[in-house]
């Protein structure tokens, strides 16, 4: 019988891979089979992969010439890449969900039945259902890049004014509105919610959360920050056939840090001041 968590034979293409999760990701993709990797980034990776693709995700004609540089059967789509609050809301709006969509759209007709797109996101978007209007009338401009920077230019500061957060939740709510269309083609879209992670992008993330708060959500959830390669094994699962009717799920993979939220059981103690 074969291994349904196996990705023997299965073409895979990876946003963001040079470092953190996504160099995480291609070892792991290595140790379970995948024969053909094509990762699309701004920097070379060093880890296991056949064929980089050089792209600014930030722009949008770079990202259609990496769509034309990607060529036969797409497996598995992992949209990894992302960037924090550190930089301009426009660039953080357009890698972490216009490129995102875009990609997903464009390389739909080639990933077969029984494929799958996984999203990163991140906990960070947890307030998407307070912003689900707001944000269903961004997801309505159908990924129109100018368009939606300037939504994002005049609603910014009403949704939160943090634009790494609001970028994860338009990420959650368009994999779930995408995942029922994709499902009638036998093609899952799910994404996956970590914690801080312990990667080279942490430092942008201290400088935007605060030292603080990353270091008591790890607390409060295991006790020591998320490793690349624990944020990269959901992701693997979810492209894997083992996974294979989970469609249209967004995996909290924090913890339980959410699931204490939830119930009522943080210690906000350590917050006080």
């Amino acid at each position: 019988m074969a291994d349904p968590f196996s990705y023997s034979g299965r073409r895979v293409v990876v946003t963001g891979a040079a470092t953190g999760v996504g160099a995480a990701l291609l070892d792991l993709l290595a140790e379970i089979g995948a024969p053909e990797v094509t990762v699309v980034d701004l920097v070379a990776p060093t880890g296991p992969h056949t064929t980089f693709v050089e792209a600014d995700l930030a722009d949008e004609a770079a990202v259609e010439a990496a769509v034309a540089r990607i060529t036969g059967r797409v497996d598995v789509l992992f949209n990894n890449a992302g960037v924090a609050a550190t930089r301009a809301p426009d660039v953080v709006l357009a890698v972490n969900y216009l490129a995102l969509r875009r990609l997903s759209e464009r390389l739909l007709d080639r990933i077969p039945s029984g494929g799958a797109i996984v999203n990163t996101a991140s906990i960070a978007g947890v307030r998407w259902p307070e912003h689900l209007a707001e944000i269903t009338a961004l997801l309505d401009l159908g990924g129109d890049w100018a368009a939606s920077q300037a939504w994002q230019d005049a609603h910014l500061e009403a949704l939160g004014g943090d634009p790494y957060a609001l970028s994860k939740e338009i990420v959650r709510v368009w994999s779930m509105r995408s995942a029922r269309a994709t499902g009638a083609r036998g093609v899952r879209t799910n994404t996956v919610c970590p914690a801080p992670i312990d990667t080279p992008l942490l430092p942008d993330f201290r400088a935007t959360m605060g030292d603080r708060i990353i270091a008591w959500t790890a607390e409060q959830a295991t006790g020591h920050l998320m490793t690349p390669r624990e944020a990269a094994m959901p992701l693997a699962f979810l492209g894997s056939a083992a996974a294979a009717y989970v469609n249209g799920h967004d995996l909290v993979a924090d913890g339980g840090f959410t699931a204490a939220l939830t119930t009522g059981q943080l210690d906000f103690s350590g917050m006080a001041g």
